[in-house]
């Protein structure tokens, strides 16, 4: 025992950069059964010397795009391989996303916690780890009283936080269970990265009891060396009991719900949903009247009104174009939980004011690009104020995309119509004069920006201005549309005043809100930057931008192309090729000096191949202050490793 201890000790301590090959000792599951003429594939315990290498062999021929002996690999893994090369998974470092922020208290978390203390208390002396992750592959607990086995976890990080998805790992315990929604065992060199071979894992999917949603994976970790074929089957015991324990804190609420569901449903022919932070059901007229695309964000609509605890009645725009009237009514909302039924119906929306008749916007507005479900919505509720010229304002952050989204939707119905934008932050009496002016105009679109910006009696003189336009009701008046930024301190008098000449306020959500529009975006932008030359983003730098909190939003994406762009005209970008940065996720704008200070690290970082002890030399900072502020900025290098 003292031997096997110390042999884990020195396993333990590689750390992922460490490569090794040949053929150690190794142990795999049997789950395949011999079918025509094919060997099977040794698994197991017995999975060891000549066969773990004929694993080995056959992962390096993959990589290399030849064809692996398909004796010497499960069916499962090899799919779980291809899966992984068409994911653009490095092979040779791990690239994993890290989520600081993850919600400390689910109903997975309640139920899963004390079956994993107690199965952790029974695993007290054995070099195994209990895993859980929730359903997008994020580890949020893990036990192990193996200390050589923890730091090594801690090394390949697969810790809380870090995402083991198979997209971001490629064949592991965890990703592959959540692909596949069924259980899976990787053992040794059949993991897709490298780095893994030392490793098993057994993960298996778990599913709510009542819904069927995939809520997470339980994982079992340990050393190839001390696997064993109980594996699968004691992950599984423990998934099951997870999922009972769901059922026991869940069942009345659920009950409740369905209850309240088909009374609904017995009563009325419409459409109706039943939900919960963990249930959806929905009767044959709801599929049939609401658009796949449409569910989402009425639901997250509705589910925000249900939390409420009180009966409401919504407005919802939907991307498809339609308009829903949604009766809400909460079931239960408790401990932060809520559930309810809603009953949709789809209303028509005709033309104000005689603005012209038009379809809905349904694609990208011209010069406002983006699909997301967000992004569209919003596009959507100002698109409608057009056509009911109807005075708002646009609420956001800066660089959002408000004055753009304005234009677009301008543009979308009058391409060849009058706008004019003016900022208030050069408000005075011409300002105020050129208002007017624009304001007897007939048939245009008039964008008056940073309204928040307006001084008291700058804004009491627009509001005097505004007043005798806006209940005008000539079909040619002019669309006035404003734009601020969001703010917890309430408005001044003047402010909101001058505000209630626009009867209605639309939110423009932040770029990290709609994040996989940057994948539109980029492109876009690029265009826009090279007058249409060959210039095009990598995958591998996509992924760099699209893990970006964006603080700046669409402007500081523009003005990081720009960059790119000065330096690169044609070809392809690389993460290499990206502004320092990028390599800094952070949830708020740098200020000037730390701007500077974190592309200093950044730099020298690249400089030094990664080494922290000799960036911090030629910074002249110590080693603890460069790991601090390397956390502290979110700091990773081009690799995709973080420092």
């Amino acid at each position: 025992m003292v031997e096997k201890n110390e042999h884990a000790m020195r396993r333990g301590a590689a750390a992922p950069g460490d490569v090794r090959h040949g053929a150690g000792p190794g142990k795999a599951p049997d789950d395949e059964a011999e079918s025509g003429r094919r060997r099977p594939v040794p698994v197991g315990p017995a999975t060891v010397g000549k066969a773990a290498e004929c694993v080995a062999l056959a992962r390096d021929a993959f990589l290399h795009f030849e064809e692996p002996d398909p004796s010497a690999v499960r069916a499962p893994i090899l799919a779980s391989w291809t899966r992984s090369r068409q994911f653009s998974v490095p092979s040779d470092h791990l690239e994993l996303p890290y989520e600081s922020d993850a919600e400390p208290d689910t109903p997975l978390l309640r139920a899963a916690r004390p079956v994993i203390s107690d199965i952790a208390d029974q695993f007290a002396t054995e070099p195994v780890s209990v895993i859980l992750c929730d359903d997008e592959g994020v580890v949020i607990d893990r036990r192990t009283g193996d200390s050589a086995l923890r730091h090594h976890l801690d090394r390949i990080w697969l810790a809380p936080g870090f995402s083991y998805a198979e997209q971001y790992v490629g064949t592991n315990g965890i990703g592959t269970a959540l692909e596949g929604r069924a259980p899976a065992q990787v053992f040794g060199h059949e993991h897709y990265v490298e780095h893994l071979e030392d490793m098993a894992c057994a993960g298996v999917p778990i599913h709510h009891p009542v819904s069927g949603k995939l809520l997470g994976v339980l994982d079992l970790t340990c050393w190839r060396s001390e696997a064993s074929a109980m594996m699968a089957a004691t992950a599984a015991t423990i998934a099951r009991r997870i999922e009972e324990t769901l059922l026991e804190q869940s069942g009345r609420r659920e009950l409740t719900l369905l209850h309240d569901y088909l009374s609904a449903c017995r009563r009325g022919r419409g459409a109706i949903f039943a939900v919960s932070d963990d249930l959806l059901m929905m009767n044959d007229r709801a599929r049939e009247l609401i658009d796949p695309s449409d569910q989402a964000p009425l639901l997250a609509e509705a589910t925000d009104a249900i939390r409420s605890g009180r009966r409401r009645q919504l407005l919802v725009d939907l991307p498809s174009g339609a308009t829903a009237r949604v009766q809400c009514r909460p079931s239960w909302a408790e401990g932060g939980l809520s559930g309810g039924i809603l009953q949709v119906q789809l209303v028509s929306r005709a033309p104000l004011h005689g603005r012209p008749s038009t379809p809905s916007i349904t694609t990208a507005l011209p010069a406002a690009v983006g699909s997301g479900a967000l992004w569209t919505k919003c596009a959507q509720a100002v698109d409608r104020h057009f056509r009911m010229n109807e005075w708002l304002v646009l609420e956001g952050e800066k660089g959002s995309g408000r004055t753009t989204l304005a234009r677009a939707t301008h543009q979308m119905h009058s391409p060849a119509g009058h706008v004019r934008v003016l900022d208030a932050e050069h408000c005075g009496p011409r300002w105020i004069a050129e208002v007017s002016d624009e304001l007897r105009t007939s048939g245009g679109t008039l964008v008056l920006q940073h309204l928040d910006s307006l001084s008291p009696q700058h804004a009491l003189a627009l509001a005097d201005a505004l007043e005798p336009f806006r209940e005008s009701t000539d079909p040619e008046r002019q669309w006035v549309v404003a734009t601020r930024s969001r703010t917890a301190e309430p408005d001044s008098p003047e402010l909101a005043e001058l505000l209630g000449c626009f009867p209605r306020s639309i939110e423009v959500p932040p770029l990290r809100h709609h994040i996989e529009d940057v994948a539109e975006l980029v492109p876009y932008l690029l265009a826009r930057l090279t007058r249409g030359a060959d210039l095009h983003c990598s995958p591998e730098a996509m992924r760099v931008l699209m893990r970006n909190r964006w603080p700046g939003n669409v402007d500081q994406l523009y003005q990081v192309l720009r960059k790119v762009v000065a330096r690169r005209r044609t070809g392809t970008i690389r993460p290499e090729d990206l502004p320092p940065e990028t390599r800094a996720i952070t949830r708020r704008v740098l200020t000037p000096l730390e701007a500077i200070e974190c592309d200093a690290i950044v730099d020298a970082l690249l400089d030094t191949d990664g080494n922290k002890a000799e960036a911090a030399r030629r910074l002249g900072m110590s080693r603890a202050t460069i790991y601090r502020k390397i956390r502290g900025y979110g700091i990773s290098m081009p690799d995709g490793s973080k420092v």
